[in-house]
């Protein structure tokens, strides 16, 4: 049996509306899907992961360490759906 780990990322700004409104729905659906493992990396603090980030809110999942998925905004029932797809 071959352990894999998914991961979510949301990459945002913390002064940006956008971001900051869809991070308690970020927060919450963390708590609705356990198994993934959900991280949170503001570009702000972080400058080193903007590298390759062309919008924000940019969310990126991550299956064995390959990048499967990512999405772009901040829609809650998108952002639900799309983790319901890969948990």
């Amino acid at each position: 049996m071959v352990c894999t780990q998914s991961v979510w990322c949301k990459v945002s700004v913390t002064k940006e509306s956008v971001c900051s409104q869809i991070l308690p729905a970020f927060c919450k659906l963390s708590n609705q899907f356990p198994k993934l493992s959900f991280v949170y990396a503001d570009i702000d603090e972080c400058p080193e992961t903007r590298k390759h980030i062309r919008y924000t809110s940019t969310f990126h999942f991550y299956r064995d360490g390959e990048r499967v998925d990512e999405m772009f905004g901040a829609g809650e029932e998108r952002l639900h759906d799309r983790l319901w797809l890969h948990s």
